[in-house]
């Protein structure tokens, strides 16, 4: 019995033996295995950086180019925070300075945003260069941008500029009644890019303020008084100096020239058919249709109530008969 149990024994040890031999000889199998995957060896790698010193080192190594972007950073908000400034203060001198000019509202709005806007581009262009971006990149960019808008927007900006021309040099005004291009009217708006105006029959004309900056403006209420100029005509047997009194008449008569201007009659052309007569006043600019039409109204009445003939075409027509 006993040499039974010592047997059995023997045998456990023996397995048991075998058995450490096995596991060990698979722990290092696995081993071998983990080791030589590509995978194991990245997951090695990122856990050895997980390391607390690891960790330490790289925090360390990153400081100076940390603590060099927070002191550009910190530059380029404080030339922000000085451009904004003075922005601020050059925009609110400058809109004093249009307020004493009296400058037109929409041009004074239009140059303080353009002014604003090239003070922030100033100190934008400082604070990326000090951000370290090259300052020759920026240079380009701006210039391509601007080449390529200036070439699309040719046309318009033409008139704005000439808006611009028009509200400083002033050559018209709301309400002034103009002659523009074989175009006239009364000035409804001044716009940055167009100008309206009225006519007299309530149609609307739309003018770039390009073209009008560049061609011949007749302002004709521009002034405060305006003369009256008409020229009539009568024929050679007529009574000369009875209808130069009677011009006169008119003109003194009526109610809208001004009695302490000089009126003036006289011949002015020996035409073909007829004398022409001419004769001036002067009438307050808001007076000048009322006055013109009533004088040509009166002409033709107190003429043919005097017996003065006024000239027309005639045609003579010869009818032949035949034999």
């Amino acid at each position: 019995m006993i040499f039974h149990t010592i047997t059995g024994l023997g045998e456990l040890t023996s397995f048991l033996t075998a058995t450490g031999d096995v596991a060990e000889t698979s722990a290092s199998a696995l081993t071998d295995i983990l080791t030589a995957t590509p995978a194991s060896a990245e997951i090695q790698q990122d856990l050895q950086q997980l390391k607390p010193n690891v960790i330490l080192e790289t925090i360390k190594g990153w400081t100076p180019g940390l603590f060099a972007l927070g002191y550009r950073l910190l530059a380029a908000g404080i030339i922000m925070f000085i451009g904004t400034r003075a922005a601020q203060f050059v925009r609110s001198f400058l809109k004093r300075t249009f307020q004493r000019m009296d400058l037109d509202l929409s041009v004074s709005k239009f140059l303080l945003s353009v002014v604003n806007a090239g003070i922030y581009a100033i100190f934008a262009f400082v604070a990326l260069d000090k951000l370290g971006v090259p300052s020759a990149s920026i240079v380009a960019l701006l210039g391509s941008a601007g080449l390529a808008i200036g070439l699309s927007l040719q046309g318009s900006l033409g008139n704005v500029a000439g808006g611009i021309l028009i509200m400083m040099t002033r050559p018209f005004k709301l309400h002034d009644y103009i002659v523009f291009g074989g175009m006239e009217g009364t000035v409804q708006s001044i716009g940055l890019a167009y100008t309206t105006l009225t006519t007299v029959d309530n149609k609307k004309i739309t003018i770039p303020n390009g073209s009008i900056s560049n061609g011949t403006i007749v302002n004709v209420t521009a002034q405060e008084k305006r003369r009256v100029d008409v020229s009539v005509g009568i024929s050679y047997e007529s009574d000369l100096k009875l209808a130069k009194n009677v011009l006169r008449e008119i003109y003194e008569n009526n109610e809208w020239i001004l009695k302490d201007e000089d009126i003036t009659v006289f011949v002015s052309e020996l035409a073909d058919s007829a004398v022409m007569i001419g004769a001036r006043g002067w009438v307050k600019t808001a007076d000048y249709w009322s006055a013109y039409f009533d004088i040509t109204e009166k002409i033709k009445l107190e003429f043919d109530r005097a017996g003065i003939e006024i000239p027309y075409n005639k045609m003579d027509v010869t009818i032949k008969k035949g034999n």
